[in-house]
């Protein structure tokens, strides 16, 4: 049988008809989805704007879905399902995109730095401290270290938050002498409160010390240990070398000086040294330190008192009131105790520490808040006096 080539030059036109529609079908299809992948993404932005998560993290969706290959998508919707507290969510976006091979470097650490993000806030600090580890060298490395010596804060780690600390001081990303002070009295203290290393205690104080000066920790926490130690005489020259250092911090260790001085028979300079600090700065601490060292120094108990009403002229004080009415005889026989119970009452309140970053309020003196974690953010005044 004799093949007719006839056939095939008819059917060529055909074929390349056929073709060419089928082309010009994809051509559409393509455009079409182009249309929607950006019409899904603006969809999403307008639903952010007007506060709407929900119907976001579906534009979104859809729109990854029309465009797998879009790492910004990706992000979006990471960074959603975050400030939604969908953690699992998040992570699971932010390991698909480390799991591309296509993606940028770029990227791949902008990934890396979201997940540690999403392992912060999910509570996983562990994933998220290896996380951030895996940032080093790249552009958000010093971010980085800023995150895990939060970290390390947290979990009393005070050796690795002195690591990190000493990185970014060498990376000029601000001063922490200070903090590395801080640092350095946490293991001092812990080298005596739990193993009664009273050497390593002591050399880690000095370095605070000498590394920062004008800090007024090192030296109170010094002169605690040597107190404890029956050096009462280097206890007491490491308080008066809070004068020219740190005279801001005297009133928290007023009483501790007049009972040392009074021990060691150098109440007379402790006295005069509180007294200049009074003259400076007034402060209730300060002149109830006063009054127990003119009590101690022999002074009759009415004389010595009067440094409170001295004071109420200078600064209304409660406090100070309620010190004062202690021993102040009432006309009326049993209205004594029912006025004093009162005013101590009252004045409770006043006589905390407040944090100046975020307010929460204390009876104790702390170096780093409770409630921020931010160091020396508590005046070493009272409440009634800030």
């Amino acid at each position: 049988m004799e093949f007719d080539l006839s056939w095939i030059l008819l059917g060529l036109p055909i074929v390349f008809a056929l073709g060419w529609i089928a082309s010009r079908l994809d051509l559409r299809q393509l455009r079409i989805e182009n249309r929607q992948a950006p019409k899904a993404y603006f969809k999403g932005l307008n639903y952010l704007l007007n506060e709407q998560q929900d119907q976001a993290i579906d534009a979104f969706i859809e729109a990854v879905q029309r465009d797998p290959d879009t790492s910004e998508l990706h992000f979006a919707l990471g960074n959603l399902f975050r400030r939604r507290g969908e953690y699992e969510r998040a992570v699971r976006v932010h390991e698909h995109l480390l799991s591309r091979a296509d993606l940028s470097q770029a990227d791949r650490d902008r990934a890396q730095h979201a997940l540690a993000q999403d392992f912060l806030k999910a509570g996983l600090l562990d994933r998220a401290e290896a996380a951030l580890h895996k940032l080093d060298g790249t552009h958000y490395q010093e971010q980085a270290w800023l995150t895990l010596l939060s970290l390390h804060e947290r979990s009393r780690d005070w050796v690795q938050a002195r690591d990190i600390a000493q990185r970014l001081q060498q990376a000029h990303q601000g001063d922490f002498t200070a903090r590395l002070a801080h640092y350095q009295c946490e293991l001092a203290a812990h080298a005596w409160d739990k193993k009664k290393d009273a050497d390593t205690a002591r050399t880690l104080l000095e370095q605070a010390i000498h590394a920062a000066p004008h800090a007024a920790r090192p030296r109170i926490q010094m002169a605690g240990l040597l107190a404890m130690q029956d050096d009462l005489r280097g206890a007491f020259e490491h308080l008066l070398d809070l004068e020219p250092h740190a005279p801001q911090a005297l009133p928290l260790v007023a009483s501790e000086l007049v009972r040392i001085g009074q021990a060691i028979g150098e109440l007379p300079q402790a006295t005069e040294l509180l007294q200049r600090r009074y003259a400076a700065a007034p402060s209730v601490d300060v002149v109830d330190a006063i009054v127990q060292a003119q009590m101690l120094a022999g002074a009759p108990l009415q004389d010595a008192r009067e440094g409170y009403v001295r004071h109420m002229s200078q600064e209304p004080s409660l406090i100070a009131a309620a010190r004062w009415l202690s021993h102040e005889p009432f006309a009326q026989e049993g209205a004594h105790p029912v006025v004093q119970r009162s005013l101590e009452h009252a004045a409770r309140p006043l006589a905390r520490y407040r944090c100046a970053a975020c307010g929460f309020e204390a009876q104790g003196y702390f170096w780093q808040c409770p409630g921020c974690q931010a160091w020396e953010s508590f005046p070493p005044k009272r409440i009634e006096e800030l």
